[in-house]
């Protein structure tokens, strides 16, 4: 009786430990029933939407190049005035300002000339003198040659103290040194006077009335407002798209365009290209070309160009030069250019590809490619997000590509 109860009790223990342990796998195989049992889900046909785009279709066109470079507009003629006489300033020109224009001429400042009128005089009365001399000199001579012609003898055998033709060469000489003194005081005494060497500005002013100033003593600095100039620095790719760069060296100068901003204000002024420095630079390995405008300030009434804004010295600039012609070249609008340099085709099956290009040249709205292209692509013109490879297109052609056809059609 006892082995029964005891029996029973162990399958009760047992029992209690398996049930959910049971529970569990009964979960796992109705699940696993259920899935392998269930109907197959009904697959939808993915619908293949194409994306709407603007076209142009590629005709070839001709590309005008331009060379585009940078750099500071600088006087052409820039002067340091040195004093070449001492004294001490007596006036001062209303143009010797800083800033302060004049013509050639002009008086900038004025030195004390009284030791000069001085010297001047002094000069003048010793060529007085010596020209006495020299008057005293030629009668002996020729008081001298009758005494001579008295003797019965030949003038070539008289010797040359008994014609006193030392004498008169000696006097001749003293003539002559007095007349150099007296255009050495002439000269000291104009430059008491300093003048302008052309029509300029006054960059710098060191002196002022009251100063005594010496020999060497910097007065001044000026530059000529006649012409300015532009240095322009040129690569080597910048010097294959010009079309003949000898002609600036020569007597054919190469007409440029002048970029900058005067007070907030974009201006524009012509400019020739006059020479190159024929150097490498060794800094940045760039051909160096200056370019010349005339008249900067348009001060030059034969100018006429009296309503063009005034260049101003140290202005920075961007040249704009003409440069070669290229025949049968595809102008391609700049959005249109992808980045890793691609453009966008639509082929015959209405789908996106891809296609590398090199562009030769770009300017402000066009790329100019030479290569890589067939006359009747039609190119994607319009933004269109990411774009995929052989993505379905509804493309829409605006119009065969010119420049003046991409102009109207963005």
């Amino acid at each position: 009786m006892n082995t029964k109860l005891l029996k029973k009790n162990i399958l009760q223990k047992h029992s209690r430990k398996l049930l959910p342990i049971a529970i569990i796998v009964a979960a796992i195989v109705i699940s696993m029933a259920m899935n392998l049992l269930k109907p197959a889900p009904v697959k939808a046909e993915s619908p293949d939407t194409a994306v709407a785009v603007k076209t142009i279709s590629l005709v070839r066109t001709q590309a005008v190049l331009s060379i585009e470079s940078q750099g500071t507009v600088a006087a052409r003629t820039r002067t340091s005035l040195i004093s070449e006489v001492s004294g001490r300033v007596l006036t001062v020109s209303e143009k010797f300002v800083v800033g302060g224009a004049f013509d050639t001429n002009d008086v900038l400042l004025e030195l004390d000339p009284t030791d000069y009128e001085v010297a001047l005089q002094r000069a003048n009365a010793k060529l007085i003198s010596m020209n006495a001399q020299l008057t005293f000199e030629k009668a002996r001579a020729v008081q001298a040659e009758k005494e001579w012609g008295m003797t019965g003898r030949p003038a070539e055998e008289a010797p040359l103290l008994a014609l006193r033709k030392p004498y008169l060469d000696e006097a001749r000489a003293n003539v002559l040194e007095a007349e150099a003194e007296v255009k050495q005081a002439k000269l000291k005494l104009a430059r008491t006077s300093i003048r302008a060497p052309y029509p300029g500005m006054v960059a710098a002013k060191k002196v002022d009335i009251g100063q005594y100033v010496t020999v060497g003593s910097p007065l001044g600095d000026t530059f000529a407002t006649d012409f300015a100039e532009v240095r322009l620095p040129l690569t080597k790719r910048d010097l294959s798209m010009m079309n003949s760069f000898s002609n600036a060296d020569k007597n054919s100068q190469l007409d440029l365009i002048l970029r900058g901003s005067i007070d907030n204000t974009d201006q524009v002024w012509p400019a020739k290209l006059v020479r190159s420095e024929g150097v490498i630079s060794e800094q940045n390995r760039a051909l160096y070309v200056v370019a010349q405008i005339h008249d900067p300030y348009g001060r030059l009434t034969s100018s006429g160009v009296a309503t063009r804004s005034p260049l101003l010295m140290g202005t920075f600039v961007t040249a704009t030069i003409g440069g070669k012609t290229i025949d049968d070249a595809f102008a391609i609008p700049r959005h249109a250019l992808l980045e890793g340099s691609k453009v966008a085709l639509v082929d015959a099956e209405q789908r996106l590809r891809l296609k590398v290009v090199e562009p030769i040249f770009g300017d402000d709205r066009f790329y100019y490619v030479i290569a890589g292209l067939e006359e009747g692509d039609e190119i994607i013109v319009s933004a269109m997000g990411v774009p995929i490879e052989g993505m379905k297109l509804s493309p829409e052609n605006e119009a065969n590509i010119t420049p003046e056809a991409i102009a109207n059609a963005e």
